[in-house]
Formats: structure tokens, sequence, C-alpha cells
């Protein structure tokens, strides 16, 4: 069997196409709007210098949470790199909205297999399911495919999607029944990529530096949910830098 393994993040600018969306595929889920997004922000960084010297020894603070990685400063780790995707999905998240940006969301969060779902193309999604999918209770699962449903009929063109985390199932649904019956599909759309953070929380500043990316939120305790689950799949490929 095939292990799945991310390149050094350092190779991913000079990659060729189908490389760059393969490695896209295994972070986030397979999307055709994920690729036109972050395929080109990753190529403008094979125009950085191998050693860009102080530029990037300089801390670059950015008081904007929708501010993205200055062209001049590479990825240096896959972190730096999927945070960087993470805000490209929270500007289409962001008003105004457009038809074609709100399009694109929705087909990037409806990329994420179904909670539950019997078949799961992806191997990552499997393994991420794998406790939901122990339930001894058999009404468990006709439960949460009822929720699904309620919940793309409340709020049509998306799909529930959430960092598991090793939650059980009755946790997660108790999830879905809050955000359908709060019934506000903006924050359904800012849900879809965020997730809860550590308890020590974190400010909308986030600094770039040589070597690391550091995130603070002042009063919220949330991550974007496809980026938590795109870092947790980073250090289970093997790569994290």
């Amino acid at each position: 069997m095939t292990t799945l393994s991310l390149p050094p993040i350092s190779s991913l600018p000079t990659a060729d196409e189908e490389t760059i969306k393969s490695v896209l595929d295994m972070l986030f889920e397979p999307s055709p709007e994920i690729h036109a997004l972050a395929v080109p922000a990753i190529q403008q960084k094979r125009r950085i210098p191998a050693n860009p010297g102080l530029t990037a020894d300089l801390p670059v603070t950015l008081h904007s949470s929708t501010t993205t990685v200055p062209d001049d400063i590479p990825f240096t780790s896959y972190a730096v790199l999927i945070q960087h995707v993470g805000l490209l999905l929270h500007q289409l998240a962001t008003p105004p909205f457009s038809p074609s940006s709100r399009e694109k969301l929705h087909s990037i969060l409806g990329s994420h297999p179904r909670l539950g779902a019997k078949k799961v193309d992806s191997a990552q999604s499997r393994a991420e399911q794998a406790q939901l999918n122990t339930a001894t209770d058999g009404g468990v699962d006709e439960r949460l495919a009822a929720l699904n449903r309620e919940y793309e009929a409340r709020f049509p063109g998306l799909r529930y999607v959430v960092f598991v985390n090793g939650r059980g199932r009755d946790v997660i649904m108790k999830d879905m029944r809050r955000r359908i019956d709060r019934g506000d599909i903006r924050a359904e759309e800012r849900e879809g990529i965020q997730v809860s953070a550590s308890s020590s929380g974190f400010a909308f500043a986030i600094i770039y530096r040589r070597d690391d990316i550091y995130a603070s939120y002042a009063d919220e305790r949330r991550l974007k949910a496809m980026v938590d689950i795109a870092l947790d799949r980073a250090g289970k490929l093997g790569s994290t830098s």
C-alpha cells in the first residue's frame, strides 16, 4: 500500500502543477476551486530568491485577519501555507459578497464528505471519521443522516463541516442541532472555515518571520475549520515544515 507523504515545502513552488494539486488534495479535499485559489499563490513563491536575506529576517506584523503572506516572503512551513490558504478562504466569506465568490466558497465547503457517510473517497477523511463510524446504536446512523439532510435543507449549497478531532457522534450531533436552530447562513460560511482552538486563545494579528507563523486571537477562540483539519493532516503526513 502506498504511503502518502508531503514533499519539502521549499520544493513545492517549483513543482509541476499536478504535484501542487495533489498536495492540496491531501491537505484539504479535491476541489477545483481550491486549486484555482491556491495554485497561483504557491507558484508565485518560485520567484523569491533562495536566500531572501534581510527581507525574511525582519518580522512583518499584519493587523488584519484577511491579510495574506506578502509576495516577497516564502512559505517556510506547511503551517504557513495552510494558514495562507485559510485566509484566502476567509476573504471569500467576507463582505461585500459577489455571487461568484459565494459560489466558490460553497463549492469548497462542499468538497468535504458528509459526516457519517458510508462511502468516503479520501483516506484522510476516512481516518478522521473513524470514531464516528464505531457507534453501536443502530439508530445513530439514521439520526446523523437526518441531521445532514436537515442542515442542507436549512442552508442550501452548504455542507456541515467540522474538525472531528476525536469527538463522538453525540457531541457532533449536538453541534449540528445548535447550528441548524441558529439558522444563520453567514455564520455557517464562517464556521465552515473555523474550529475550536486551544484554551490559550489567539488576536487578529499574524506575524510572519523566517521560520514560523504566530497567530493570536484576542476575543475569539476559533481558528479556521478546514485550516485546522489541514494542519492536522500535515502532521500525520509527516511534514509540518
